[in-house]
């Protein structure tokens, strides 16, 4: 089924951009808040990316989980009981008693979250395909990057009258929020007879033969290494603002949101190519865009470059991952239908997988140094074009004989 009118489709993709939201809500909100958490808790720095680094952790095993439950259950359900966690989890982590437990909650919290991310994206999938899918994605990810336009400005007006406390106190009530959306407004897109079984051999099964489709791996590492490089950005971006370039948490908001542009400058471009000319075009502009700022980024931190040289190319290298993103999703998802909840699962977990693993190197040389920052954005933009390059280009699926 395509659905065919515009203004249902524009509802239809508020409505899973509000899920695809979780993700920068739960990330982006607290980050202006670690210099005060670390005095809260009296801990370290590292402790507190720690937090970050055991949520993306959630995030990825979580959209594993919740992927493949929602190719056997179809997508409601499941979706709807880890809203519930969600919430809960989100309310315990503002009354968590030592940075050992909040960090056990993040993880919690992310996992639960993962829902709202994989199973909208699979949504997506059951209804589209093709240009359609490219399109309607790619519209998707226009609105639900204004996510992390206004994640850490919502974060900073929270703390500017309140502590951190009151920014997960939020997010409970964002959890509530989704709770009652996908009671009211999310329909079953996933019918019995598209369900797969829920043996668990056959649900290894699927993963296997996704990662041994040369295709759909060398789209899903192109776009987990890129957004990798992202997930560094946002880990070490209030330190080094703050810390490096000394900007109050207000600026370090307006900066960061200011990326939130970029990625929906990004996508919109995607959104107006998408027809003329093919997917592998557009994302091969991407790559390139972010290659060249991930070089400049790298040039920059060596120079010790005043903040004009560091924020410019981070904006264009959010812009490349606003172009990337929708591109590879399309290009790896086009033969998946039949498991689309697994396949979504694997390209969420690819970048938050790899995520967990830059987070933390980019504080590896303390909070004053962004040399590591640098060279992760450098290598991340390098690594993406690389596995692009390797990737097969007009092979079939080898899962594509299932559909």
């Amino acid at each position: 089924m395509v659905i065919k009118s515009t203004k249902y489709s524009l509802v239809f993709a508020i409505l899973l951009a509000v899920f695809s939201a979780i993700g920068p809500f739960t990330i982006d909100m607290y980050l202006a808040s670690f210099p005060d958490m670390m005095n809260y808790f009296e801990t370290k720095a590292s402790m507190v990316q720690a937090s970050l680094t055991s949520c993306i952790l959630g995030v990825a095993f979580g959209q594993i989980i919740m992927g493949a439950l929602s190719d056997v259950h179809g997508r409601r359900k499941p979706l709807l009981i880890s809203m519930i966690v969600y919430a809960l989890s989100s309310f315990a982590c503002a009354f968590a008693p030592n940075i050992t437990v909040f960090i056990i909650l993040r993880f919690i919290q992310g996992f639960s979250g993962s829902a709202g991310i994989v199973i909208s994206r699979a949504i997506v999938r059951d209804l589209y395909s093709g240009i359609e899918l490219t399109k309607f994605f790619s519209l998707l990810t226009v609105i639900g990057n204004l996510a992390p336009l206004i994640a850490p400005l919502a974060g900073s007006a929270v703390i500017s009258f309140t502590s951190w406390i009151g920014i997960f106190i939020f997010l409970g009530l964002f959890g509530i929020l989704l709770s009652t959306i996908t009671i009211w407004k999310i329909k079953e897109s996933l019918p019995i007879e598209r369900r797969v079984s829920s043996n668990f051999k056959s649900l290894i099964r699927n993963f296997k033969e996704l990662l041994k489709d040369r295709r759909f791996m060398g789209y899903a590492l192109v776009q987990g290494i890129l957004f990798s490089g992202v997930f560094a950005y946002i880990s070490g971006a209030s330190f080094i603002y703050q810390n490096i370039y000394d900007v109050s948490p207000q600026v370090f908001s307006m900066l960061f949101a200011l990326n939130g542009i970029s990625l929906i400058l990004g996508a919109q471009v995607v959104k107006i190519l998408a027809g003329r000319i093919k997917e592998d075009s557009i994302l091969l502009i991407g790559l390139a865009l972010a290659f060249i700022s991930g070089t400049i980024v790298l040039v920059g931190v060596f120079l010790h470059g005043p903040l004009i040289m560091l924020v410019i190319p981070l904006f264009f290298l959010n812009a490349a991952v606003g172009i990337t993103g929708p591109t590879s999703f399309t290009l790896a998802m086009e033969s998946q239908g039949h498991i689309a909840g697994s396949a979504a699962a694997l390209l969420g977990v690819m970048p938050t997988l790899l995520g967990a693993v830059t987070s933390p190197l980019v504080g590896i040389a303390g909070e004053y140094s962004a040399v590591p920052f640098g060279v992760i954005i450098f290598t991340t933009s390098l690594l993406s074009v690389f596995a692009y390059i390797v990737t097969p280009k007009n092979t079939k699926s080898l899962v594509s004989k299932n559909i």
